[in-house]
């Protein structure tokens, strides 16, 4: 895939991030009543940082179809980093990966303990549905409301048990089979762990500025692919990255005797099928009218990273 001529990429990255991160923020929770230590855990796991890639790809993706309503844009941008954030604060607990750093700083089991984690991420979870339903407080038309509600629906499906937690749950319980691992559950924990909440960016964009049923179904198959390649990507950098770039350790997989597409297909095959995946993916958001480079370098970026 050829890169995007862009010498300002970064600079422009930096300012939509900046400008998510305000939106966000305006979101989150106020810090006070008999519930504040649970609320303060809900904003330590959000404002831990990230690259906001989720409402960025939903901002960009909006931006094919025209103009949606900027404050049910807004919304849905927040809501969606809450479930991401909320799942992140699930897979750090003992129960789930048991992990103690995350971007840096202690995880939130960590800091508030166990209990109060759970409670976070539930809470996140809810009050993400809170803000999105609030995209209905400027909603003037019946368009308008139809539009918020189709992106509900596909909020609530992305990332409940056919999305995002049946990924979960079926990388938990693989992890436990004794290697029974098999191409099709691979994809299948690919597809929904980690694609699904970038189809729910990429398709509830389009839905809010308005885009046709048959143009949400071509975006929610090259997020589809950015998903499944970002995963392959990973899989092949654990063989070829360093430490110092990856800021891991590598070769983690073989030694948790971890089923990888590298492991199934080999290393050469790997990067072949991320190439293939990404040019598709390039190809559709190529094919609408609306060109927008900087969502194409973006998925070029995240795909092609080395870290």
């Amino acid at each position: 895939m050829k890169m995007v001529g862009w010498m300002n990429f970064k600079e422009e990255m930096m300012q939509k991030t900046e400008r998510i991160e305000a939106a966000l923020a305006a979101f989150l929770p106020r810090e006070e009543g008999f519930q504040r230590t649970v609320i303060e855990a809900m904003n330590y796991s959000v404002t831990a940082g990230g690259k906001r890639l989720r409402p960025m790809l939903m901002e960009e993706s909006a931006a094919l179809f025209g103009e949606p309503d900027r404050e049910a844009l807004n919304c849905f941008m927040a809501a969606l980093e809450m479930i991401h954030n909320y799942s992140l604060v699930h897979d750090d607990l003992p129960a789930m990966d048991n992990d103690e750093y995350r971007r840096g700083r202690k995880t939130t089991h960590v800091v508030y303990g166990e209990g109060m984690a759970v409670l976070a991420g539930d809470g996140l979870l809810n009050y993400a549905f809170e803000t999105a339903a609030r995209a209905f407080d400027g909603a003037a038309t019946a368009e308008d409301y139809r539009r918020i509600a189709a992106s509900l629906q596909i909020l609530g499906a992305k990332a409940g048990i056919y999305g995002m937690i049946g990924g979960q749950c079926a990388d938990l319980e693989a992890e436990r089979a004794d290697g029974d691992m098999t191409e099709e559950l691979l994809l299948f924990i690919h597809e929904h762990k980690t694609a699904a909440l970038i189809q729910a960016a990429m398709t509830i964009g389009a839905t809010l500025a308005g885009a046709a049923q048959a143009e949400v179904a071509r975006l929610e198959k090259c997020a589809y692919n950015i998903g499944v390649a970002f995963q392959i990507q990973d899989d092949v950098l654990d063989v070829t990255g360093s430490t110092e770039v990856l800021g891991k350790p590598v070769g983690s997989d073989e030694k948790n005797h971890k089923l990888t597409y590298v492991t199934l297909h080999g290393l050469e095959e790997s990067k072949r099928e991320v190439e293939r995946l990404s040019e598709e993916a390039a190809g559709i958001l190529a094919s609408f009218p609306a060109r927008n480079l900087f969502l194409e370098e973006l998925v070029r970026q995240l795909i092609y990273r080395e870290r």
